[in-house]
């Protein structure tokens, strides 16, 4: 009997075990499709992109003042003007740097601050930038560069503390003025990319410093100086970051999300460049739409990383049965990450709805509780929209079978993402 039960069990694991690689090896093999099929259908495509997109938005919070971009050369001037202008510190963090013409005019913006005395600190992350030429960051001794390590041997023990990138993007300069949202560093984003930033100026401009000074000193090694950290005599609740530190186990922009979607009473306008929400994202977005708030979101039409589609595509059903409207950004990548809620709050930042950026990544977005801030940000949603087309239900459950079935063979992807 004893013998028989054995037997059984051995078989039933084996069983088990071929199902599990099968159900993998299944998997993988949609995913490798999807990606061939999407690289041949653009490898001759020259995409359009034109679309609408507002001048430097400003809006005076309390004592603090900032500018709301929609467009990369815009944000891209100011900034370059802010470094130019640096007489004390240079605080740059992006986890894309190009080595293209934008790339250099940063490059040489800071050097040329180092050189008339500014200190500068700079934090790339490796991984995001493997195919820029590795000289690209070789920088003067005198300026401080954190290349955040492209592998952590505590990957090796499964410690998913140690997998998240650093995804944010931030500049800061005499600790006077700072910039932070989706815009990674490069000319494509100059012009090619809708994307949204935000300049601060004011009491508000420490948030981004002590973000910055506290990611610095906590991976520095070597002889990489500490930065003492600074106070604020200055409490602003209408103002505040959310930063995601992995290694922390601290994930506060997904709460920060959460809290306003579960306050909601009217409308909540999301844009987000990749969006495959956790199912108690999802449920709060639904609950919302249940109760008669207005739940609109902008995704791309197609995204610049076909997977993320596919998976937020799987998604889609639920939402449309469930009252949301999506709305298909046309022509462009939209790589924004903005909310705004009742017209009151609002945030801008760096984070995606994805697993990755909500409990991976390094990622930081400020908080914003401000109806003029909610005002500006409502108007850059509706320039959006006259660039998108809405997503109808009945278009969407006729899509090809084919679709369907590699939504569903494609999910079991949506937490590695």
């Amino acid at each position: 009997m004893n013998e028989l039960v054995s037997r059984a069990y051995k078989d039933v694991k084996k069983l088990f075990t071929r199902s599990v690689f099968l159900g993998a090896a299944t998997t993988l093999s949609a995913a490798a499709t999807v990606v061939a099929v999407d690289h041949y259908q653009k490898r001759n495509i020259q995409r359009k992109t034109k679309f609408p997109h507002l001048e430097p938005q400003h809006v005076e919070i309390g004592n603090t003042s900032t500018t709301v971009y929609t467009y990369g050369e815009d944000v891209f001037k100011d900034m370059l003007e802010a470094i130019n202008n640096a007489k004390s510190s240079v605080y740059l963090e992006s986890y894309i740097w190009k080595g293209d013409e934008y790339g250099r005019r940063f490059k040489d913006a800071v050097i040329d601050a180092y050189h008339r005395g500014v200190d500068v600190y700079l934090i790339y992350d490796s991984f995001a930038n493997l195919v820029v030429q590795k000289s690209f960051f070789d920088f003067p001794e005198g300026i401080h560069v954190l290349a955040y390590p492209l592998f952590r041997p505590q990957i090796l023990t499964l410690d998913l503390k140690y997998t998240g990138r650093d995804h944010r993007k931030i500049l800061v300069v005499d600790e006077e003025v700072g910039f932070v949202g989706g815009f990674n560093i490069g000319s494509t984003y100059a012009t090619q990319w809708r994307d949204t930033h935000m300049r601060v100026t004011g009491p508000g401009v420490w948030e981004l410093v002590s973000a910055f000074v506290n990611f610095w000193n906590h991976n520095r090694k070597g002889r990489l100086p500490h930065i003492e950290p600074v106070h604020t005599p200055d409490w602003l609740p209408r103002i505040q970051t959310a930063a995601n530190a992995p290694i922390r186990q601290v994930y506060p922009v997904r709460n920060i999300y959460l809290e306003a979607f579960r306050r909601a009473s009217h409308h909540i306008y999301l844009t987000q460049a990749y969006f495959i929400p956790d199912a108690v994202f999802l449920d709060e977005l639904l609950a919302a739409a249940a109760r008669g708030v207005d739940v609109r979101i902008i995704v791309p039409e197609a995204s610049n990383h076909v997977l993320t589609d596919w998976l937020s595509r799987g998604q889609y059903s639920k939402m449309l049965r469930g009252g949301i409207t999506i709305w298909l950004f046309k022509n462009a990548m939209v790589h924004a990450k903005t909310c705004t809620v009742d017209g009151v709050w609002t945030t801008i930042g760096t984070a995606n709805i994805d697993r990755l950026s909500l409990q991976g990544n390094y990622e930081i977005n400020l908080s914003i509780y401000d109806t003029d801030l909610a005002a500006t940000m409502e108007r850059v949603f509706e320039s959006d929209l006259s660039n998108c087309r809405r997503l109808d239900l009945d278009e969407w459950e006729n899509r090809p079978l084919l679709n369907k079935v590699g939504e569903v063979l494609l999910a079991p992807l949506s937490p590695l993402l």
